[in-house]
């Protein structure tokens, strides 16, 4: 692509209709067709697969490690999005790791509400075990709400009493449902992509009247002992700039081996634009390096 940066990527976010003009369905649809701009690699392997009941992408670079697996877990609020939105991103951190990448379609609200979302990435970490994929040879990261989940379904396993996944990745976590931190109203002319009428307008689609403090609804809010390493990244300028300071705070205080990195000039999940940015390959190369090496 001749345009690259994050002037590009504004600039490409801002020429957008504003989302709430939009229906959930129609979002869906949209975020489904965005992705054709980035294509994958000719080489990677696409295959459908029930896991465990849940629709699944399982995306597979060229010489991956088969021993070893990705849980991707996509953003979208918990309401838009799926394995097609962010298979760009997922074979991109699996083929920097060298592994084949799970991609669940779990469950979206207002239909399925929560937690929904976490039984299903639950179940998909089991029938990855039921498969024969050691838990250490397992690690789990998500963008967005996926990156709020990826903490989530880790408290879903340790509640359930499973192995352990070897590390975590968060990038740009929605933390915490119920909202409230500062940058929500400092950093909101900072963020094109993300602002508290979406984030209220999605909350209320998946939890559909429900806590928002609940433990696996807000991971932010929850006891994380016994989580395995945990990796956060967020941008600088983004509206959920305190949900990854939150998710680090509860970390630390639960002992876990937690690592928060903050991107200088960045947006809401700059990752998924990694085909026009140079930092997105960068934060991506962080993450494979992370996961791969966490826990050794």
């Amino acid at each position: 692509m001749a345009d690259r940066g994050i002037a590009a990527v504004r600039a490409k976010i801002t020429a957008l209709p504003p989302s709430h003009s939009f229906s959930i369905p129609e979002l869906r649809a949209l975020y489904d067709k965005a992705t054709r701009a980035f294509p994958v690699p000719g080489d990677l392997r696409i295959e459908e697969v029930d896991a465990g009941g849940v629709p699944a992408e399982r995306l597979t670079p060229a010489g991956a490690n088969h021993a070893q697996c990705l849980v991707y877990l996509h953003g979208g609020g918990y309401a838009i999005g799926s394995p097609r939105s962010h298979r760009h991103l997922a074979a991109e951190i699996a083929r920097q790791m060298g592994v084949p990448a799970l991609v669940p379609e779990y469950r979206l609200g207002p239909e399925a509400p929560f937690p929904a979302a976490v039984d299903d990435a639950l179940a998909a970490y089991r029938w990855l075990l039921g498969q024969g994929v050691a838990a250490h040879d397992i690690t789990i990261a998500g963008d967005s709400a996926g990156g709020g989940l990826t903490v989530a379904a880790a408290l879903a396993i340790r509640d359930a009493r499973l192995p352990m996944p070897r590390a975590l990745a968060c990038l740009s976590p929605w933390a915490d449902l119920g909202g409230g931190g500062g940058s929500y109203v400092e950093r909101a002319a900072m963020d094109p992509l993300v602002g508290t009428v979406a984030l209220a307008r999605y909350s209320e689609a998946y939890l559909g009247g429900q806590d928002p403090a609940a433990r696996y609804a807000s991971p932010a809010r929850a006891d994380l002992s016994g989580l395995p390493p945990m990796l956060i990244q967020v941008g600088e300028h983004e509206v959920l700039f305190d949900d990854a300071h939150a998710l680090e705070r509860a970390a630390r205080r639960a002992g876990v081996d937690v690592t928060l990195d903050v991107w200088p000039g960045m947006i809401h999940v700059w990752h998924w634009y990694w085909p026009m940015l140079d930092e997105g390959v960068a934060a991506i190369g962080d993450i494979a390096r992370f996961l791969a090496r966490a826990g050794g």
